[in-house]
């Protein structure tokens, strides 16, 4: 057993299994690296430490495990940027563009979060069919990200159908 593999552990069983190898004492020279690699990730390592947490300071997840990448649901009125149209809330289902021209701004990472630092627009290029309901694909105008965002044509006041035929028709005279 070496460093490295020890590294490459994937489930919480493994860690536990190995860290419990590391509390028998077979591998006491392991032990040592994987606390300065601990202590290198600023992870405080004591020599008390048990097996099983000293390998999950080293594996170094925490930081992975705490990015949000569930949605959040924001539903706020704004004004459209692109077109100056004023959009209300969308009620049942949060509305994230807006309904006369589809445009929208990169302001989320995961929808909701308001945590994107670019705040471009977000220019719809073209649709896509999903399964549960057509999707705008959206390119930042600032960064080149491409996102996609439901249309919204179940809600009281639905993304308008001439905003998504003219979208239709520029995608088809493009490609």
């Amino acid at each position: 057993m070496d460093l490295a593999h020890l590294l490459q552990l994937r489930s919480r069983g493994e860690v536990k299994r190995w860290g419990a190898w590391l509390d028998q004492g077979a591998g006491q020279a392991l032990r040592g690296e994987l606390e300065a690699r601990a202590r290198s990730l600023g992870v405080d390592a004591p020599a008390t430490l048990d097996g099983k947490r000293l390998l999950r300071a080293s594996l170094d997840r925490a930081g992975p495990a705490q990015v949000r990448s569930n949605p959040i649901a924001r539903d706020e009125a704004f004004t459209c940027l692109n077109c100056g149209h004023d959009v209300p809330v969308g009620g049942r289902r949060p509305r994230d563009h807006c309904p006369a021209c589809l445009h929208s701004l990169h302001v989320d990472d995961v929808p909701g979060d308001r945590a994107a630092n670019c705040g471009g627009l977000l220019v719809p290029m073209r649709l896509e069919p999903a399964p549960k309901a057509m999707m705008i694909v959206y390119r930042c105008a600032s960064c080149g990200m491409e996102r996609r965002n439901r249309v919204l044509d179940d809600i009281e006041r639905p993304d308008e159908g001439k905003a998504l035929r003219n979208l239709l028709e520029r995608a088809a005279s493009i490609g």
